[in-house]
């Protein structure tokens, strides 16, 4: 940068980079979320197209950056785990915090009209973000378990308003009186006793959330994939987020409206990454076998106890 007297005013921005030897998790969350599902009319409880439109964003972030190693998402948030030893943009917390956020939510606008092909986007969705440092496993670990306590929390009272106010004919005012103060266990007798509803029957991806790993391809599925066949979708996209599917696999259990076409390629043509801001270059052949090629993975599953941290204890290494 060319040198003036103007040039001093640098000096009045504060360095801000990140503790060493910690994790980072970032969380984005939808702002006047409320307004925006009322105004695009999204299905009540749960629209299994918008929950399909964030999992797309997230996959984009991770694809985009092979330091997040974990994603969790309900709702209108989800939260990144990124490595220990990380040395995004030098580990400058506005840096990543800004990057992340916006890419997130340009990634959400950009697929619209793949999930909602219906439904014009009225005006422009935005999500706000915070960065968390966590100095161990255990912390990172309750983080997440406490996002899909969260979870469970928010649907099972969504899905016990909802069926009061849909099926049993109540306002929204009466709803709300008639669930406050009850527990989880009135909530879900209500469900069943007033209108047949067994919550555990309810999709997975509701009750308990999407969680996005990075897997190895090695040709054969592992048992959460496999368990997936009776609790939804299993997505395996590697895909980038203008729009090329390269190298992609998606694989589910049955067909769905709100997720794009089935896609499957062998393509050997890869894109590098560009983590640290650039110009992308032009994609290069790959001549010789380097790292293992990763996809990444939506899944529905519990990541509360310790069966699911066991099986992926990759996540938390180094």
């Amino acid at each position: 940068m060319a040198g003036s007297k103007y040039a001093y005013v640098k000096a009045f921005e504060l360095p801000d980079p990140i503790l060493p030897n910690t994790f980072i998790i970032l969380r984005v969350d939808g702002h006047s979320f409320h307004r925006f599902t009322d105004e695009h009319s999204f299905h009540k409880p749960n629209d299994e197209r918008a929950l399909a439109l964030m999992d797309r964003a997230a996959i984009d972030l991770m694809n985009e950056h092979k330091d997040i190693v974990l994603a969790f998402g309900e709702s209108d948030e989800f939260s990144f785990l990124l490595r220990r030893s990380t040395a995004l943009y030098n580990r400058r917390l506005s840096k990543i915090l800004s990057s992340l956020t916006s890419q997130f939510t340009s990634s959400y606008v950009f697929h619209w009209h793949e999930y909602f092909p219906e439904t014009p986007l009225l005006f422009p969705p935005s999500f706000d973000g915070r960065i968390v440092l966590y100095p161990g496993e255990k912390e990172v670990r309750d983080y997440f378990a406490w996002r899909q306590v969260d979870t469970h929390i928010n649907n099972l009272y969504n899905t016990t308003f909802w069926a009061l106010v849909q099926t049993g004919g109540q306002t929204t005012t009466q709803a709300h009186a008639h669930l406050k103060g009850t527990q989880s266990k009135e909530k879900n007798e209500i469900l069943f006793n007033l209108f047949g509803i067994n919550y555990n029957n309810i999709p997975a991806r509701f009750r308990k959330g999407s969680v996005l790993v990075r897997q190895e391809v090695n040709g054969q599925l592992d048992r959460y994939a496999s368990d997936m066949a009776s609790e939804g979708p299993v997505i395996l996209p590697d895909v980038l987020g203008h729009g090329d599917h390269v190298g992609s696999t998606i694989v589910r259990d049955s067909p769905n409206a709100a997720c794009p076409p089935t896609i499957s390629s062998s393509s050997t043509t890869a894109y590098p990454s560009h983590n640290n801001g650039g110009i992308p270059e032009s994609p290069v052949r790959k001549t010789h076998k380097s790292n293992p090629r990763t996809v990444v993975r939506v899944l529905h599953v519990d990541i509360i106890r310790d069966d699911f941290w066991n099986d992926m204890p990759h996540i938390l290494s180094e």
